[in-house]
């Protein structure tokens, strides 16, 4: 296809939010997709079934100087180059596209990395846009929203919490975790492990990462759903982000199902989590091994002077030596609480005897190849997507009340997920927002202000993807 209103975009990634994407763009017959990844046969499958959609392969995250100058040709070639691969990665595309002259839609957040372009990105006359997927993106949409109407009639945001959670839906959520992967494991686990910032009562609040999970306190959101909620890095920005500078509570995080922070608790005491390459860690070991390893079992009943019962004969005796020191390292508060998570980690299958597919060298991306068949969707089963923006109002008349935006989102069974769906279809929508010409001036945007956000917000909800607001 070629006529003087033809766009070509480059779509890097071939994962889950992908291919909603890539269907939103190719509805517009003038456009036309090249769907890349690092493997041909990933690229071909998101491209099947797209019209003026063709697959390729490239690798935007090597440093091979062949590979580079491949990603700087395709880059170049198009109008505009979406990033949906790793965060780290995007800077390198960022680099290439203003050698190319091409502009960039990214879903993640504007990184201090991007950040250090910004004038290169101006000199190139290109735009870059970011934070449009669903967290962040469409909580951006009604935040700024709700803000702006308050402040419109002269009212105070107090108060401002925003939690959000991608979920097995409940019938769907029956492992002893309560949870299952819609996007990449090891960033999935690691996000249960970041520091975290906020603001309460006009205090900052910090919490150390090996705390995050003891952190989570209940936070109901949907009747009859049990959850939890917990920070997630820094709130701090988001005061200015939103202009609202008389708030005294600021707090953004996640939701998971009750339960699921004290597994993450116990993986961490185990040692699981941990992403440093161990050289002991060999093929051929069993997970009663490893685990054996990790809680150091050796070592502790030589300095208790007992006889090391790992030799004996039966793994039965073993295994109730290692739930001994789990129970003794995580010094859970209940027997309640005990039996519950002993039994998932069994479940997860770190005592038992099975051989352990060593990935990388490391124990948590170990533990991902372990968990991934464990907790994947499976044909017929659904996502559940929970993002709920709290606001505490003072009025000018000293009244006080709370207004919630609130989103309840199901996948298809053996369709797209949730999450696929609500990162991906605003991407799309950026992205033609892009080819259209809305972005009148180059550099690095996101969707912060009621300028870009009513628009943008008008086409989510012409998808059906809105926001419900209610004032309680």
């Amino acid at each position: 296809m070629s006529s003087s209103n033809t766009k070509h975009i480059l779509l890097l990634g071939a994962g889950a939010v992908a291919r909603p994407c890539a269907e939103y763009i190719t509805r517009r017959p003038e456009n036309v997709l090249t769907v890349a990844c690092r493997t041909l046969k990933s690229a071909e499958a998101l491209a099947n079934g797209l019209r003026n959609t063709t697959a390729t392969v490239l690798d935007a995250g090597s440093e091979d100087p062949e590979k580079r100058a491949a990603l700087e040709k395709a880059i170049a070639e198009h109008d505009l180059v979406i990033s949906l691969i790793p965060y780290s990665y995007h800077p390198n595309v960022i680099k290439a596209a203003i050698k190319g002259q091409t502009n960039v839609v990214t879903t993640s957040y504007i990184s201090p990395a991007i950040r250090e372009l910004e004038d290169e990105i101006k000199k190139a006359g290109i735009v870059v846009m970011n934070e449009i997927g669903l967290d962040p993106g469409v909580d951006h949409l009604y935040a700024v929203k709700v803000v702006d109407e308050v402040q419109a009639k002269g009212g105070k945001v107090k108060e401002f919490y925003s939690f959000c959670g991608g979920l097995p839906a409940p019938e769907c959520a029956g492992n002893p975790l309560g949870y299952k992967f819609s996007w990449f494991p090891r960033g999935n686990l690691l996000v249960h492990l970041n520091s975290a910032t906020y603001l309460a009562g006009g205090k900052e609040v910090h919490i150390p990462g090996k705390d995050l999970m003891n952190s989570a306190k209940p936070y109901p959101i949907v009747d009859g759903l049990s959850f939890v909620a917990f920070p997630n890095r820094s709130s701090l920005p988001f005061r200015d982000i939103y202009q609202i500078p008389e708030a005294e509570t600021v707090v953004r995080g996640s939701v998971r199902y009750a339960g699921f922070p004290e597994f993450v608790n116990a993986l961490v005491a185990i040692g699981m989590l941990n992403p440093t390459p161990q050289p002991w860690l060999k093929d051929g070991l069993t997970w009663a091994e490893i685990t054996e390893h990790t809680l150091e079992l050796r070592k502790h009943l030589k300095s208790k002077h007992m006889a090391p019962l790992l030799g004996e004969k039966t793994y039965h005796t073993t295994r109730r030596t290692l739930i001994a020191r789990v129970k003794a390292l995580c010094q859970f508060p209940s027997e309640e609480g005990s039996t519950r998570v002993i039994s998932g980690l069994k479940w997860i299958g770190i005592f038992s005897s099975d051989k352990a597919q060593i990935r990388y060298g490391n124990l948590l991306d170990t533990l991902c190849a372990r968990l991934e068949p464990l907790m994947k969707f499976n044909k017929g089963e659904r996502d559940f997507v929970i993002l709920q923006h709290k606001f505490v109002v003072k009025w000018a008349d000293g009244n006080t009340n709370t207004i919630t935006s609130t989103l309840e989102a199901y996948g298809e069974p053996n369709g797209h997920s949730a999450m696929a769906r609500y990162v991906g279809v605003p991407c799309g929508i950026a992205v033609q927002f892009v080819l259209d010409g809305f972005f009148k001036a180059p550099g690095i945007y996101a969707p912060h202000t009621k300028e870009i956000c009513d628009p943008l917000r008008a086409q989510v909800e012409a998808e059906g993807m809105g926001l419900v607001e209610k004032v309680l």
